[in-house]
């Protein structure tokens, strides 16, 4: 393709608004511009590109059976209404009415839409499994689009749904699509991490993000040093602590904390650290109000809690709810004397004999607390976010941070969805039963972005070769100069026809403006005609590397063959 024509308009300056390195460089190399906050138009480059990652992923679908298929985005009020996530998405479901006054919505994801189609169209277990994905643009009406294809209001998704007879079927398919996703990413070409995750919105138990590594990365995973063990922060597991000997008991005494509305604030008056303080919160675990005792260094994980105590809803109770049932602001609560409401305590708490709590009056606190002599727990749960240097879950090495940028995720969401919608088969034995579900995303725009946010360096993008928009960029240094001129467009027609995907500069540009150009596109392979071409000979660099190598026209094919098979 001749540049001279091509519709990729290059900036030099950074945009004011791009915070992120992928958003800053995607409009700079001219693959996509802004229409609206959080809605871009994706220029040609840009396309080859998602083009590129729509094929992986198409192969390695294909590869293990899964059929292709396109649904609608229009989608009626009355299947998302069923489901219940009419109510529950809120506000990021972008919604309208028709003509008629009837309600619609933009899909965001399409398990209404496929369950009720599969309801429609497989009556017998005979049909089962199967496994059904698209490639389409997704809607959702983020409340502050930001860092680009990151988290914008409209972006190109990839979503996978099975559908089985048996939880073991879903299993089977599950780990097939956790491993085809697992190729996929590796043929793209990132550094990513499979981590144990929360559902959200798609509701079922089980699930998998995949990870690609990156600083801008809006998620934090907790990740072992020294085994494969992963999580989303929200749901790492923290190892729960050897059995502790029993402790005599300190005396009990009440001491005045005045002002001490936290965890420091108490501890600095009672002269002790953070970590010998019990934090009692109280939450409403589906409306039933109850106190969590954490030790005061740790912070509740909400996300995790809920899943833990079995709870569909886990909110922070208010300050007046609070004092209405204990009779203290919440900076003095604890669990000495509480009766008729359920304590929960994690973990790390178990072995800590001699403490300090809330009295459950405002501006005072126990010290030399016990458990069992003092108060009683429910149970001890895993409630607390896991810090980096704990031990890892399964007992191999200890937990590291990192970020990341969500780019995939699988499900298994069970019969949430059938059961709702009313989705049945007939088993061997002639009996209605709810399909079994699994559900699988891959953010393809997003892992545009996550491919640029690890391969870019201060001068532009470093494509991996099997998603680069072209494999070579040929320059023409000087157009005006005709062996230069005649050597290019040989070497143009001798590329294509040699199937290499060549981006060819022939624009009437000064050098150092198509070097600049070129390594702001970034393109794996630069081919330069300049000074040498009178003998036949061209500069070849490698974008990544930034090796440089003098090559004769004779050898270019050859050379550029080995440098993308490597």
């Amino acid at each position: 393709m001749r540049q001279s024509n091509y519709l990729a308009p290059t900036m030099r300056d950074v945009p004011a608004d791009a915070d992120a390195i992928s958003h800053q460089l995607m409009l700079r190399a001219g693959m996509m511009r802004q229409v609206a906050a959080g809605v871009y138009a994706y220029l040609p480059l840009a396309k080859r590109v998602i083009a590129k990652v729509e094929a992986i992923i198409r192969e390695e679908l294909d590869a293990i059976g899964a059929q292709e298929l396109t649904l609608p985005t229009l989608h009626p009020a009355e299947l998302w209404q069923k489901s219940g996530r009419w109510e529950s998405m809120g506000d990021e479901l972008i919604r309208l009415k028709d003509r008629h006054g009837r309600d619609f919505a933009l899909g965001p994801t399409h398990e209404e839409v496929i369950t009720t189609l599969i309801q429609d169209g497989i009556a017998s277990y005979k049909k089962l499994p199967l496994n059904v994905y698209q490639i389409q643009t997704k809607y959702r009406d983020e409340r502050r689009p930001r860092f680009g294809l990151l988290r914008g209001r409209e972006f190109i998704m990839k979503d996978a749904y099975s559908f089985h007879d048996t939880e073991e079927s879903l299993d089977e398919t599950y780990w097939e699509m956790h491993a085809a996703y697992t190729r996929i990413f590796k043929r793209v070409g990132l550094e990513f991490r499979p981590v144990i995750a929360d559902s959200g919105a798609i509701g079922g138990k089980d699930t998998h993000e995949f990870m690609a590594l990156a600083s801008v990365g809006e998620d934090t995973i907790a990740y072992s040093d020294g085994s494969d063990y992963a999580a989303n922060i929200e749901m790492a597991a923290t190892k729960a602590p050897e059995p502790v000997s029993a402790q005599d008991h300190a005396q009990l005494e009440k001491k005045p904390t005045p002002n001490a509305k936290t965890v420091a604030d108490a501890a600095e008056a009672l002269g002790m650290q953070n970590n010998e303080i019990l934090k009692a919160l109280v939450v409403k675990l589906d409306d039933e109000l109850t106190m969590l005792l954490l030790r005061g260094d740790d912070e509740l994980n909400e996300v995790k809690a809920g899943h833990e105590l079995g709870a569909k809803e886990l909110v922070m109770a208010s300050e007046e709810e609070i004092l209405e049932a204990f009779g203290a602001t919440p900076g003095s609560l604890g669990p000495v004397g509480v009766k008729d409401v359920k304590i929960y305590a994690d973990y790390a708490i178990q072995g800590m004999n001699r403490i300090a709590c809330g009295a459950n009056e405002t501006n005072y606190h126990y010290i030399g607390v016990g458990p069992g002599r003092d108060y009683s727990v429910t149970e001890y749960k895993d409630l607390r976010f896991i810090q980096a240097g704990d031990a890892s879950p399964d007992g191999q090495g200890t937990i590291q941070f990192a970020e990341g940028i969500e780019v995939g995720q699988v499900f298994k969401v069970g019969t949430g969805y059938s059961e709702a919608l009313g989705a049945q088969f007939l088993d061997q034995n002639g009996k209605a039963k709810p399909f079994y579900m699994g559900c699988y995303g891959i953010g393809v725009s997003r892992t545009v972005s996550a491919v640029i946010e690890q391969f870019h360096d201060e001068n532009g993008i470093q494509w991996p070769a099997p998603v680069a928009p072209y494999h070579v960029h040929l320059l023409c240094l000087n157009v005006k100069n005709e062996e230069q001129m005649q050597l290019s467009e040989h070497l143009y027609e001798t590329l294509k026809k040699n199937r290499v995907e060549v981006f060819y500069d022939d624009r009437a540009e000064r050098a150092g403006v198509k070097f600049k150009d070129a390594d702001l596109i970034g393109l794996p392979i630069r081919v330069s005609v300049g000074k040498r071409a009178g003998e036949s000979m061209v500069e070849v660099k490698l974008r990544t590397t930034g090796e440089q190598h003098d090559v004769h026209v004779d050898d270019l094919i050859a050379f550029i063959e080995a440098q993308l098979t490597k």
